[in-house]
């Protein structure tokens, strides 16, 4: 990679480092993990009592009394469930854990993809009693998530306190949903979980560093049963010796081998917490440390030059030039934005000199007055291990690390911060596309902190988009379901701005049954020169699509050619505004037959009234039909929903083109549905289909609208 000898001049005029437990110096001390899970699933909770354990903070709070350390966000206390990634670290044998919360609601999937961004790996978190509770299809779609994000994963079977929970089901459930996947993934138990007469729970590691070391005839079945899997997964023949020969197995080669087949993402191990009793907590960290793999093991990311070439990708290198990401992007409780960064080269400083380079492939976004084409030059001030909302400033941050910076200045979420010597940006993620609309309306006096809050919120809300409709002079915010809608309105009014929400206009056109004529005729007298123009048009419709076609028809001078503009313009300024108010007139054409003009009366101005008249005329006559807009439609769904969710496009007027199963147990829907019944369809097609579908839309054409 190049630009690696001015990074190397800086590190060695700043000497050597000395690793904190906030900053390590080595990303082999560092283990990244995001927690990601359905709601409910108890989280935030587990990151809480994680944090509590390790003495990171000297109490853990709850999520219903909002004072969680990840659920900073005023916004994820009131709802009570979190509504962003966070970031939270702790200190554990030596190593630095950062734990990245990510929110479970479905709304919030940028978020989930922002935080595996983040990660080298996942600790998937599945309460006991989602089985019975009917979560697995979430579950399904989250581990898609993660699958697709290709990170190795840790499976946390959490809640074993609730009155309906039921290990076993939840992990033939999990089990269920790989195997549908075919993700080759194979899960194991590597805890215990046993409960006292009394109902008091304790959870133990399998493979403890105090445990003797096992053989073929151990008496625990579900040690020899991992044991077994674990030689298997390993193709050591050495072991599988000693094991056929009922010698001990040494313990240490085992984690070994768990370590390779969690960093190989062959074995998913599968261990068991009680977070509030504290149950299970020091295995699972154990389990983190050891066999999740350090951040020198992450994959390189692909990357590419300013003007979008492709570039050398980029390794995890602590010696390479800086290269981070910024991830996420929020406030502190002052309103200044705080970037939430990862370093995936170099070693980040205070005096690092670096740029912005911005993805190519994504739309631009708003950089508070920077460059957009990137290149905007900035020196970060002060670096900060976040713990929440809370900023403790390190000296640096090594290439696998996590670090809040604040005022940055330049630079929003997804966009690569490097040394300006060499700048590259890393391929971006894919964002979900916001489908649910919401419109706004609010008082003119209002309307400038209404365009100042949305500019703040477009920094930090990826998914957010914001249109203001041309057709119906509404500003729509376009969210990702009614849990995104809350929060950004929330957040909209927070900011100071005043406004109302409101049912979502549709534009519609209008379009002509039939032929007919039209006579406009503006004649008026006053005293000196007067208004003398009169003009016959005939109007016909067009096919779908054609637009406005204006002919003209005028022999003998009829109308001067000098006024034959004027009669253009007005007819299409009428058509434009619409005979019906709203309604502009599509797919006609507009014939000038003929007019009469006067000498000294006529002008531009009197032939565009009586365009505008012969129109009017004319559509009134011929007769017309509401055109709506019509989208196409593709979902993807399970193959068990399928007749649900054709049955219910067919309710909403819309006309299958066409399904094509892809082989996994989904099938893909094409269809064509009005605007109108597609308003809510983000909603209604999650709860139809427990989230486990998704669609995308895109304008087709005008259609006649159909009655109801």
């Amino acid at each position: 990679m190049s630009g690696r000898t001015a990074g190397e001049t800086a590190r060695r005029a700043r000497g050597p480092r000395a690793g904190t437990d906030l900053a390590p110096d080595d990303p082999g001390g560092l283990r990244s993990v995001a927690v990601v899970g359905p709601m409910s699933a108890g989280k935030t909770t587990l990151v809480e009592e994680l944090l509590a354990r390790s003495g990171a903070i000297s109490r853990a709070g709850t999520v219903a009394a909002g004072t969680t350390v990840t659920d900073h966000d005023v916004d994820a206390r009131r709802q009570q469930h979190s509504v962003s990634v966070a970031v939270a670290s702790l200190p554990h044998r030596g190593i630095k854990v950062n734990l990245v919360d990510t929110p479970g609601c479905p709304d919030f999937l940028a978020e989930v993809r922002a935080g595996l961004r983040a990660a080298d790996a996942v600790l998937f978190v599945v309460g006991t009693a989602d089985a019975a509770e009917g979560a697995a299809a979430p579950t399904s779609g989250l581990l898609a998530e993660c699958r697709r994000a290709g990170l190795p994963a840790v499976l946390v079977l959490s809640r074993l306190d609730h009155a309906r929970a039921d290990e076993t089901a939840a992990l033939a459930a999990c089990r269920e949903a790989v195997t549908a996947a075919e993700a080759g993934e194979v899960l194991v138990p590597v805890t215990r979980t046993e409960r006292a007469s009394d109902g008091t729970l304790s959870v133990h590691p399998l493979l403890g560093a105090d445990d003797p070391d096992p053989t073929a005839d151990d008496p625990d079945e579900a040690r020899r049963s991992l044991v077994e899997t674990l030689i298997e997964q390993s193709e050591d023949e050495a072991l599988l010796e000693r094991w056929i020969g009922g010698e001990p197995v040494p313990m240490a080669a085992l984690r070994e081998v768990l370590a390779a087949a969690v960093a190989g993402r062959t074995v998913v191990p599968v261990a068991g917490v009680c977070a509030p009793a504290g149950a299970g907590l020091d295995a699972l960290l154990d389990l983190v440390v050891d066999a999740v793999p350090p951040a020198t093991a992450h994959q390189p990311l692909a990357a590419h030059a300013p003007d979008g070439a492709r570039h050398e990708p980029v390794t995890p290198d602590p010696q390479g030039p800086v290269v981070a990401e910024v991830v996420h992007t929020g406030t502190d409780s002052q309103g200044s934005r705080v970037s939430l960064v990862r370093v995936f080269s170099g070693c980040l400083t205070p005096d690092t000199a670096l740029t912005v380079c911005g993805d190519p492939l994504r739309i631009p976004s708003p950089r508070d007055g920077g460059d957009p084409t990137g290149n905007a030059p900035l020196r970060v001030s002060r670096i900060h291990a976040p713990l929440g909302a809370t900023m403790r400033e390190v000296p640096w941050c090594v290439a696998g690390d996590l670090c809040a910076l604040t005022r940055l200045g330049a630079g929003t979420t997804g966009d690569t911060l490097c040394e300006v010597e060499d700048p590259i940006g890393i391929d971006g993620w894919e964002l979900p596309e916001p489908l649910l609309p919401v419109a706004l309306i609010a008082d003119r006096s209002a309307q400038d902190a209404v365009a100042r809050g949305l500019a703040r919120l477009a920094a930090s809300e990826t998914t957010l988009r914001v249109e203001r409709n041309e057709d119906t002079h509404q500003i729509v915010l376009w969210c990702t379901g009614e849990a995104h809608a809350d929060v950004v309105l929330a957040r909209l009014r927070a900011a100071g701005a005043t406004f109302e929400v409101t049912e979502v206009a549709v534009p519609e056109r209008e379009t002509v049954l039939g032929s007919a004529v039209g006579l406009g005729r503006h004649v008026k007298q006053s005293g000196g020169h007067g208004q003398f123009a009169v003009c016959r048009i005939e109007i016909e419709p067009l096919p779908r699509g054609s637009g406005v076609e204006f002919v003209d028809r005028i022999v003998g001078g009829a109308i001067p050619r000098a006024y034959i503009p004027g009669v253009e313009k007005g007819v299409r300024a009428q058509l434009e505004h619409g005979v019906t108010p709203g309604r502009p007139v599509v797919d006609v054409r507009v014939t000038l037959v003929d007019g009469k003009a006067h000498s000294v009366d006529s002008s531009d101005q009197a032939f565009q009234t009586a365009g505008s008249l012969a129109v009017r005329e004319a559509v009134a006559a011929a007769g017309t039909v509401v055109m709506e807009r019509l989208y196409e439609v593709e979902v993807a769904v399970d193959d068990g929903l399928l007749g649900a969710v054709l049955g219910d496009l067919a309710a909403r007027h819309g006309r299958v083109v066409g399904t094509e199963p892809d082989g996994t147990g989904r099938t893909g829907v094409r269809a064509e549905v009005p605007e109108t019944a597609l308003l809510r369809y983000a909603v209604d097609l999650r709860a139809l289909t427990a989230g486990t579908a998704t669609f995308t839309r895109r304008f087709s054409r005008y259609e006649p609208a159909v009655s109801t």
